[in-house]
């Protein structure tokens, strides 16, 4: 190395250890402010002691994916700042978890619940029973393992896919437990694919788009110090620190935004579990937004009836929600019986949220079957696909502005969890960062990075996870950018350490499978315990 280590040691003052741990106390003090009043407002009874017990070990599990998802991912952020010395390395973390609690504060939700789709539809449905308890646990606890036993071992991995490798090993351990001849969605084939392309393309675009960035930098920003190594524990040039600061800033603030959500959208299920009353519809939806929406309702349930042609309407809505509930665990939903049901289905939603005249004032008792009725429906118009054959473009964008009107009663995120899971992801963040930090900076290139060498590789995972971000797309940061760091390397021709590089991509290989196989087991042994 051309230039000394960075001073990793230093030890956080005092007051700031005091101010983090009353922060930490300060948010889960809000959290459970926030659920009494949720509950209050709602009318929820008082939680059995089990019931809250059980909400309270969830949520902390929860927040503790978070919490290491924080340091675990956030690490590859600050690493180019204090390997280029622009930073102290204990101000550029609390500088980066502040930003990461600002794009988690900022994001749509749109991710979260993108997550939440890859779950088998009847455990979602029954997120209140045993079995929807043994998989939330599953696979926050499945997730938090891969994730600690990656970073015990230095090695840059994505809390993405660790949790999407999670969620496949709930499902399928979920239709392996089925009883024979009953229909469940288990795996989601299609999505495991692309998860898997998504493993593969992630690194390669960051590792191509990052060297290629290199060289147009080369070829057009002409500034030679912009190509150098740090000199001792020298800052770079002022231009220059600004703009690796900028490109730390921007991967932590869009980091926040895409990976905080991933957290929640499973603290809504588990909301949904414990306090279905307070968390199962959005009460915050105004009365005078009534009538819209029963509009949208009455002219989808006018195309589901145009395409069910022959088939039989269900007799009432329980029987409507079997064959939905049905179609979607088999990924079959584009079927005039299909349609038939969901005219039935979404009738009778119609109905009820006219008889109580808005959807926030749903009794407690009715509650659930309102909102299972809008997420079956909603997940069936999402299955049917974008333009879903012999549906002209009027009658698609009906069926799209229902999936939009019925998410926004059933896919919504109180500030109160967004401030949570921003103070989580942000002081993980503070904490725990040094070995990732270490194998980004040192181990991965022959050579100390540079300043360009910096800058691109960050550049380019800035502009991928707000894309992401934009389209509601989970994506890996740490696929991205310590790919981006090796692509610089090779592309300035000073070389790779191989022996790290392997150990990587061995991580990144194995994280879905066992994920998986973690995940399933505890399934498997939770169940029988709830």
């Amino acid at each position: 190395m051309g230039s000394p280590r960075p001073h990793l040691e230093e030890k956080p003052h005092i007051g700031g250890a005091i101010a983090f741990l009353a922060v930490l106390v300060a948010g889960l003090g809000y959290a459970a402010y926030s659920i009494a009043t949720d509950m209050a407002d709602a009318g929820e009874h008082a939680l059995a002691i089990s019931a809250l017990v059980m909400l309270g070990l969830a949520l902390l599990i929860a927040l503790g994916f978070e919490f290491v998802n924080g340091f675990h991912d956030t690490a590859n952020a600050v690493a180019t700042v204090i390997y280029t010395h622009s930073l102290p390395p204990l101000f550029a973390v609390v500088w980066s978890g502040t930003f990461n609690f600002l794009g988690v504060l900022t994001s749509s939700g749109a991710v979260a619940y993108s997550v939440v789709t890859l779950l088998p539809v009847e455990l979602i449905l029954q997120v209140s029973a045993g079995a929807g308890f043994a998989m939330i646990f599953a696979l926050l606890i499945a997730a938090i393992i891969w994730n600690l036993g990656t970073w015990m071992m230095g090695l840059p991995n994505s809390s993405s896919h660790a949790l999407v490798g999670s969620i496949m090993g709930v499902g399928l351990a979920n239709q392996l437990m089925a009883p024979a001849g009953s229909a469940t969605s288990g795996v989601d084939w299609n999505q495991a694919i692309g998860v898997f392309k998504a493993l593969a393309f992630s690194p390669l675009l960051g590792f191509v788009l990052s060297a290629v960035l290199l060289l147009l930098m080369k070829l057009v920003v002409r500034v030679p110090a912009l190509y150098e190594a740090p000199e001792g524990n020298k800052p770079p040039p002022m231009a220059i620190r600004g703009l690796l600061v900028l490109t730390c800033t921007g991967v932590s603030f869009f980091h926040g935004s895409n990976d905080g959500q991933k957290g929640m959208g499973l603290i809504m299920l588990i909301l949904i579990g414990a306090a279905p009353t307070a968390y199962a519809l959005n009460r915050a939806i105004p009365e005078s937004a009534t009538p819209a929406f029963l509009q949208t309702v009455q002219d989808a349930q006018s195309v589901f009836q145009s395409h069910a042609g022959t088939a039989t309407p269900p007799a009432n809505a329980a029987a409507a929600r079997s064959v939905v509930g049905d179609g979607l665990k088999l990924r079959a939903v584009n079927k005039p019986e299909v349609y038939a049901a969901l005219a039935t289905l979404t009738g009778d939603i119609g109905r009820q949220v006219k008889g109580y005249g808005a959807i926030k004032s749903v009794p407690a008792e009715a509650t659930p079957n309102v909102r299972n009725d809008m997420y079956l429906a909603s997940d069936a118009v999402r299955l049917m696909g974008a333009n879903p054959s012999g549906f002209d473009a009027g009658e698609t964008g009906k069926l799209k502005s229902l999936m939009s009107a019925l998410n926004g009663g059933t896919r919504f995120i109180p500030t109160w969890v967004k401030v949570c899971v921003a103070l989580a992801l942000g002081l993980g963040t503070m904490v725990g960062w040094k070995r990732i930090v270490v194998t980004v900076g040192e181990k991965i290139g022959k050579t100390h990075l540079t300043y360009a060498q910096g800058a691109s590789a960050e550049i380019v995972a800035m502009a991928t996870i707000g894309l992401a971000d934009a389209y509601g797309l989970p994506v890996s940061t740490t696929h991205v950018l310590s790919s981006g760091v090796a692509g610089t390397m090779a592309a300035s021709g000073s070389g790779l350490q191989w022996g790290t590089i392997k150990n990587m991509i061995m991580a990144w290989v194995l994280t879905l499978p066992a994920a998986m196989i973690i995940a399933g087991s505890l399934y498997i042994i939770l169940r029988q315990v709830f």
